[in-house]
């Protein structure tokens, strides 16, 4: 009897240390920073039409934050957000103090949707940009009008 509760005791010490998988969590406060990469951004003939160098938002801690508590984006930076497969998403523009560029990204590699999105004014009807991807970057605003990028473009990361 003793061995079984002390069998019990032990595995829910593990899984409290562990935590259950699709439990709330709390968002962290940065993406790492050292956790970075270049992206490229080339048309259909191969033509490079940009390229930015991004933080990596690959848990969902850092894709919640995302750059809510980033200041500004400099003219060739952003954030690239990585999911395990492709799939609907919707980004806000949560507590953001500047506009961006929000491109979709197909498991393909290709740019499926890109939305220009502005300051909003609070943080209550906030607007869904919504899109399928496996990736989502996020760049300053009109970046991806400065450059031509356009759906259907090729997205090419830096490993």
């Amino acid at each position: 009897m003793l061995g079984r509760t002390l069998a019990v005791v032990c595995l829910l010490v593990v899984a409290g240390c562990a935590g259950f998988p699709g439990g709330a969590s709390t968002p962290t406060a940065t993406t790492d920073a050292g956790n970075a990469t270049q992206v490229f951004v080339e048309d259909e003939d191969g033509t490079e039409l940009g390229n930015v160098t991004v933080e990596v938002a690959d848990t969902r801690d850092e894709r919640y934050t995302g750059l809510s508590e980033h200041e500004s984006l400099g003219p060739n930076e952003g954030m690239l957000f990585v999911y395990d497969r492709e799939g609907s998403h919707a980004y806000v523009m949560r507590s953001m103090d500047f506009p961006i560029d929000i491109v979709y990204v197909g498991a393909n590699g290709r740019i499926t949707r890109i939305h220009h999105a502005p300051v909003e004014a609070d943080n209550e009807d906030l607007t869904r940009y919504r899109g399928v991807g496996k990736w989502a970057l996020e760049v300053p605003y009109n970046w991806t009008t400065e450059r031509g990028v356009e759906v259907g473009d090729r997205v090419r990361i830096e490993d």
